[in-house]
């Protein structure tokens, strides 16, 4: 078993590596990403936001795709990996901020934000329950967690928790757990989260929104 800081230096050693082709063609692995896009924009024509936060938020290809449509939103990208923060603000994307941070431990004020979008990157989080305390600190009141990562049957996730997470470490990936429903629901409630919506889709997807 790794350590928190064990899987947050892979993290970084993987992405830092992933950076410059992580929004291109050639994403490979990451390519997949692209396909949970219109999930978070669709959460969000449902929700009445001004500031938003993007956890992971990579190279910003999610904040990108937000700022076209509306730029007079303020949006904030925070991600572990200095790298793909350098790639993110060489977008040049005016009035938006980009922090490399930590989500297990958000350095922002308490009730700083509407909504917290967070999409594949939780499964890299060797302390879910820390994010989950961390994105409600950060929440203004009525304000909204949309997340989506993986999720599995029971059998499917030990093995994905017991055999390719780890074997995807030896390959020098940061992936840490992929988690049930039932474990999101409790991070939830532990966080003082009101469950909206959480459900399970096609190609082992999770799909949350949680309210403050």
């Amino acid at each position: 078993m790794r350590t928190a800081q064990e899987y947050k230096k892979l993290t970084i050693q993987e992405f830092t590596k992933a950076a410059d082709i992580y929004e291109s063609g050639n994403a490979g692995i990451y390519e997949m990403c692209k396909d949970d896009y219109p999930y978070i924009e669709a959460e969000l024509e449902k929700v009445e936001y001004q500031d938003l936060l993007d956890c992971g938020c990579g190279t910003g290809p999610m904040i990108s795709l937000l700022y076209e449509k509306n730029p007079s939103k303020h949006y904030t990208g925070i991600d572990i990996t200095p790298k793909m923060i350098e790639v993110a603000k060489a977008k040049d994307l005016k009035g938006v901020d980009w922090i490399v941070g930590d989500c297990e431990s958000l350095p922002f004020d308490e009730a700083s934000f509407d909504v917290i979008i967070c999409s594949n990157s939780f499964h890299h989080y060797p302390n879910p329950q820390k994010f989950f305390d961390s994105a409600r600190r950060v929440l203004r009141p009525g304000g909204r967690l949309i997340l989506q990562d993986y999720t599995a049957p029971s059998l499917i996730l030990w093995f994905m928790n017991h055999t390719e997470m780890p074997i995807a470490n030896l390959m020098g990936h940061g992936d840490v757990s992929a988690y049930s429903l039932d474990e999101i629901r409790i991070f939830c409630n532990n966080a003082g989260l009101k469950v909206e919506k959480l459900e399970a889709g096609k190609r082992f997807r999770m799909y949350l929104v949680a309210r403050k």
